[in-house]
């Protein structure tokens, strides 16, 4: 009992909500996406670059061995 009032009261929100279409202020956007092309600082420190290891590699290339011979000794 009430479930056809019920489903008609959903139908009808369904409805409200997919024909809605609120005044939109055009001016308020354009200068929204418009603004101006002074950038804001930012709040976050800039993420430093990797450093440059290539001198190391060859220093310690002796030491350890190829990656291919690594996979050839694992068990499994």
């Amino acid at each position: 009992m009430g479930r056809g009032r019920q489903k008609a009261k959903a139908t009808k929100q369904a409805r409200d909500i997919k024909y809605y279409s609120p005044n939109t202020d055009y001016s308020a956007l354009q200068k929204e996406l418009g603004g101006t092309t002074r950038r804001a600082p930012s709040r976050h420190m800039e993420v430093p670059a990797e450093p440059d290891y290539s001198a190391y590699e060859d220093k310690y290339a002796d030491q350890f061995g190829d990656d291919d011979e690594a996979d050839s000794r694992r068990i499994g």
